[in-house]
């Protein structure tokens, strides 16, 4: 069990690691920037690998109703800007800059909680978001390599991913599983940036692009098409499998070797400023590891799947009992 854990830990940091550099490659090297166009091969990829792999039994997709698709749009709406906005931010700054401003998202998750639906947050959480919002908002000032556009569409991006976090938390419990809810995002981003691209220009200036004919550009973009499905992939089964608190350590650790590595493949130059406000970035992640390692570490406050199985196995033969049994002798476990 702890093999196949480990194994999807690694999966998906290989598949996180792959998918951002094969995306700044595709972006800043190639300098294909047409997001439309980009995003949308992408989308067209995910869905299809997604719709046969329904097919084939591999994930279960379920029929939704309309009320819960169209409940669902809004979200849908918010997902186009994430890929459309970090497409354009991640083609003009350095990855470990993106991520930084990425991760700030979580500054407006923290400050809803806490402010809206005044749920209890601890001094260390809310230490940390100010630590990562101080980060992301003296960056800019800092960067030798500034670019204002890009620094724009990442802003945007960073309300996009914040308001998407906020709106799936504030719709749990619901009817849509996280594959569900991906495949509705497929099917709208697919159809949305495909009208898209003849509005933005990007339908006809991708025509003079210089490396259309070449095998490494589309070799690039399938290979970023499948890798961001493998992503979305790994990430939902990384979520619905492991601890919280394991989940965030492997998130961890797949962003701080996507930005080391990145630095190796592409130029960014650092100054000592630009490396201590990302240090405080990564710092934020680093807090929640610290936060979650007394879960990790207490084993007795969860249950293998076969201790699940016969728990569940009684809990439902006392149901087929008369009602006088003694509700403090059904066995309580917490999954892993």
């Amino acid at each position: 069990m702890n093999l196949r854990r480990s194994l999807l830990g690694f999966t998906f940091c290989t598949c996180y690691l792959a998918s951002h550099l094969t995306n700044k490659y595709v972006l800043s090297v190639l300098k294909f920037t047409y997001p439309t166009l980009f995003q949308g091969w992408q989308t067209l990829i995910g869905g299809l690998l997604l719709h046969m792999s329904w097919k084939l039994g591999w994930v279960e997709i379920n029929s939704s109703l309309r009320s819960d698709v169209l409940t669902w749009l809004p979200a849908s709406v918010l997902f186009v800007g994430i890929i459309y906005a970090g497409s354009k931010a991640l083609s003009r700054l350095a990855v470990p800059v993106f991520l930084i401003l990425h991760n700030a998202a979580e500054v407006l998750t923290c400050g809803f909680q806490k402010c809206v639906w005044k749920e209890k947050t601890s001094l260390s959480k809310i230490c940390s978001a100010l630590f990562l919002l101080a980060a992301a908002v003296c960056l800019p000032f800092q960067d030798s390599q500034f670019d204002p556009d890009g620094y724009f569409w990442a802003l945007i991006h960073f309300f996009c991913v914040g308001s998407y976090k906020i709106l799936r938390r504030s719709r749990k419990p619901t009817v849509l599983s996280d594959i569900d809810q991906q495949y509705l995002n497929y099917i709208f981003s697919m159809v949305l940036l495909a009208f898209a691209s003849h509005p933005t220009g990007d339908l006809f200036r991708a025509m003079d692009f210089p490396f259309l004919y070449f095998y490494s550009f589309y070799g690039s973009c399938c290979a970023s098409g499948v890798l961001g499905f493998f992503l979305m992939l790994s990430t939902v089964k990384l979520r619905n499998i492991l601890a919280p608190g394991q989940c965030a350590a492997w998130i961890f650790f797949a962003k701080v070797v996507t930005a080391g590595l990145s630095l190796l493949l592409f130029d960014m130059t650092l100054t000592r400023a630009t490396v201590g406000w990302l240090s405080s970035g990564r710092a934020h992640l680093n807090d929640r590891l610290v936060t979650a390692w007394p879960m990790l570490q207490d084993k007795s406050q969860f249950c293998t799947n076969d201790q699940f199985n016969h728990s569940l196995k009684c809990s439902l033969s006392q149901l087929q009992k008369p009602q006088d049994t003694d509700h403090a002798s059904y066995p309580q476990y917490r999954l892993l």
